[in-house]
C-alpha cells in the first residue's frame, strides 16, 4: 500500500502547521527510505488533530523535486547557520529556494517556498541522519519566516521557567546562556527547563508569551509548554557578577540579533523588528555581566524575577 500523501498536523506555539509525505514508498521500496514522520521525533509532543482547519503553512516532502532552473532564480547569499551552511536563491516572480547543508558540507535538503511561505516543497537527500537534519532545519526555517507577520519570533535562547514565568537567556554561542540556566536549575527553587536553543515568543494583545518548541539544539528538550515572558537577559562574561536593565535602544540592539530573520527580505525584517519593539515595550531586558558560578544565578534571579 502506498503511503504518499500522508498528512501530519502539528501545533507549535499555538500555530497550526502541516507536513505532507508525498514520497512513493512502493516505487522506492528497495532503498528502505524512512517515512517522513520517523524523521520528526522531536515533534511528538506537538501533534495536533488532523482536522480541516487551514494550517499556517504546508510543507510537502517529495524527493523527486528538482532545483529551479538557474535562469529562473538569482543567488542571494550563502550563510553559516552555526550548524552548517544554507544557500539562498530568490526565484523570479517571488519565492525562495534553499539548499541546506550539514556541518560536513553535504546537501541534505532542497527547499522551495512561495513568497509568503504558506506553501513549501522539499526533497531530502542522503542517509537517515542527513534526512533528519534536512527535515528539521527546513521546518524551522519555514516556521520562523511564515510566522514573522503574526507577532511571532523564534529566538536563539536558553529558556527556564520559574514561578510560572519564562526567563530567556541570549548570548553568542559558547558564551554561557545554557550555563546560566543550569545554575538556575541547580540553585533556584521552582525551576524547570522549557527549551535550550530555539524557543518562540508571541505578542498577543498586551501580553507576551514564550513557548517551548521542537527545536532545542543539542539538548533534547522538546516541550509543548507556554508561560508569560518574565524577562530576557543577555549574558556577558565578566570578572564579577553585576546586572543592569537596558534602555529601549540597547534592548532592541541586544534582542534583534538573537531573532531569526531574513535581512534581505524587507517585509520579513520589518515584521520581526516590529515584533521585537512590542516585546521590549512590554518586557524588561537585562545584561548580566557574570562568572559561570552559583552567585551569578542568585544575582540574576534577585534582579529579574517577579
Amino acid at each position: 500500500m502506498t503511503k504518499n500523501g500522508r498528512k501530519y498536523t502539528f501545533n507549535v506555539a499555538e500555530h497550526t502547521i502541516r507536513v505532507v509525505d508525498d514520497n512513493d514508498y512502493e516505487q522506492d521500496a528497495a532503498s528502505s527510505k524512512p517515512e517522513v514522520i520517523s524523521l520528526l521525533p522531536s515533534f511528538q509532543n506537538f501533534k495536533a488533530g488532523d482536522d480541516e482547519s487551514k494550517p499556517l503553512f504546508t510543507l510537502t516532502v517529495d524527493d523527486r523535486i528538482k532545483p529551479v532552473p538557474k535562469e529562473q532564480r538569482q543567488r542571494i547569499r550563502a550563510f553559516d547557520t552555526g550548524n552548517g551552511e544554507t544557500i539562498v536563491d530568490e526565484i523570479n516572480g517571488g519565492g525562495y529556494q534553499y539548499i541546506i547543508k550539514d556541518t560536513g558540507g553535504r546537501d541534505c535538503c532542497l527547499l522551495i517556498c512561495n513568497e509568503d511561505f504558506s506553501s513549501c516543497r522539499c526533497a531530502l537527500n542522503g542517509n537517515v541522519g542527513m534526512r533528519v537534519f534536512g527535515m528539521n532545519n527546513a521546518l524551522m526555517l519555514v516556521y520562523a519566516f511564515a510566522t514573522s507577520h503574526l507577532d511571532t519570533v523564534m529566538i536563539h535562547a536558553s529558556l527556564v521557567r520559574h514561578a510560572k514565568h519564562g526567563y530567556a537567556f541570549i548570548a553568542k554561542s559558547g558564551t554561557g546562556k545554557s550555563t546560566q540556566v543550569s545554575m538556575w536549575l541547580r540553585n533556584i527553587p521552582d525551576c524547570d527547563l522549557m527549551n535550550d536553543d530555539n524557543p518562540i515568543i508571541r505578542v498577543i494583545g498586551d501580553d507576551v508569551f514564550i513557548y517551548g518548541s521542537p527545536w532545542s539544539g543539542k539538548t533534547p528538550c522538546y516541550r509543548n509548554t507556554k508561560a508569560p515572558l518574565g524577562a530576557i537577559t543577555r549574558i556577558d562574561r565578566a570578572k564579577e557578577n553585576t546586572i543592569e536593565k537596558l534602555s529601549p535602544v540597547d534592548a532592541f540592539a541586544s534582542v534583534l540579533p538573537a531573532c531569526s530573520a531574513m535581512k534581505w527580505d524587507v517585509g520579513i525584517l520589518r515584521s520581526v523588528c516590529d515584533t521585537v519593539t512590542k516585546i521590549i515595550e512590554r518586557t524588561p531586558i537585562y545584561t548580566l555581566h557574570c562568572l559561570p558560578d552559583r552567585d551569578s544565578a542568585i544575582v540574576c534571579h534577585n534582579a529579574i524575577s517577579k
